[in-house]
């Protein structure tokens, strides 16, 4: 029984990517006169060769006829190019270059020229229900500035550009908003609220290595929408509410606490009254119930002595 040799497979290469660089083109104006001016000498020949003998006339003819060819050649090769846009050059289905160069351009009359516009694009994307990394739906929307930088990638890598960059940034949007907490429970970690600006910079360099295959260039990405789901935006209230009269509590049982210690040290120093332990701990007692209510105290009147 003999051993079966391993099949061996064929690894081809990668194709090398599209990368922009710059066509061949020439400044039009002066192809855009001799195109008229050949187009009105071969109307002149044409119209000329019908007063001429038949010999004349087939020469004059043919002469007329490729001189407006020629010329009308000449004028399809022209291609206006705005500030803002982008040509790029394809000829026979391979790409030729890109033409930035503003004005009339002439090129190649037998290319096919692609519009792609280099101005600067916002998209915002569609209010997203999300759970954030504790588990609570939130509700979340951003807004990404971007232009495209290499014409050439935004053409031949991706299908439409344009829709490559609202799905890959609304994708990037979700995955930021579930890995991070809508508030941090423990001091020193990220949140989508507290810590925007490190948010939002996480987001725009993660958009960035998204789109980066279509020769997208993110300039900037801001959050527009944060907040919690409605089934319980009621419920996180709330929780924010109590979160903040447990922090004012806290202060203010911090505060009086240093003004019993103040007092006692004050009658202390300066012998103003002894007071055992027992009438210390009434004292801090009565002091914390005045500075700690949240209603104004009524005073009573010790008309008797110290102990009584």
């Amino acid at each position: 029984m003999t051993a079966q040799a391993p099949v061996r497979t064929e690894q081809r290469p990668a194709p090398a990517q599209l990368a922009e660089h710059t066509a061949w083109s020439t400044p039009g104006i002066k192809v855009l006169v001799a195109g008229i001016v050949g187009v009105a000498a071969a109307i002149a020949l044409l119209l000329n060769a019908r007063t001429q003998a038949s010999g004349t006339a087939t020469a004059l003819d043919w002469a007329g006829a490729i001189l407006l060819i020629a010329a009308v050649l000449l004028l399809i090769g022209l291609t206006p190019v705005v500030p803002g846009q982008a040509r790029v050059i394809q000829l026979f289905g391979k790409y030729r270059g890109t033409t930035r160069e503003t004005g009339l351009q002439w090129v190649n009359p037998f290319t096919r020229r692609i519009k792609v516009s280099t101005r600067i694009r916002n998209h915002e994307t569609a209010q997203a229900k999300v759970n954030d990394a504790d588990g609570n739906p939130i509700e979340i929307a951003a807004v990404v500035v971007w232009r495209v930088q290499d014409t050439a990638k935004a053409i031949y890598a991706v299908d439409d550009y344009t829709q490559f960059v609202a799905i890959q940034t609304e994708t990037a949007v979700r995955h930021i908003a579930s890995s991070y907490p809508y508030t941090s429970q423990k001091e020193g970690d990220l949140s989508l609220r507290e810590n925007v600006a490190e948010i939002t910079g996480q987001l725009s360099a993660e958009i960035a290595d998204r789109v980066r295959p279509a020769g997208v260039d993110i300039i900037e990405s801001r959050l527009t929408r944060l907040s919690y789901a409605a089934e319980i935006a009621q419920a996180m209230l709330r929780q924010q509410q109590a979160s903040a009269v447990v922090g004012a509590r806290f202060r203010i049982v911090e505060g009086a606490v240093g003004m019993v210690q103040l007092a006692l040290k004050r009658l202390e120093e300066e012998g103003v009254v002894e007071l055992d332990e027992e009438r210390k701990a009434a004292m801090v007692s009565n002091l914390l119930v005045v500075l700690c209510s949240e209603q104004a105290t009524q005073q009573v009147v010790n008309t008797g002595s110290l102990y009584q």
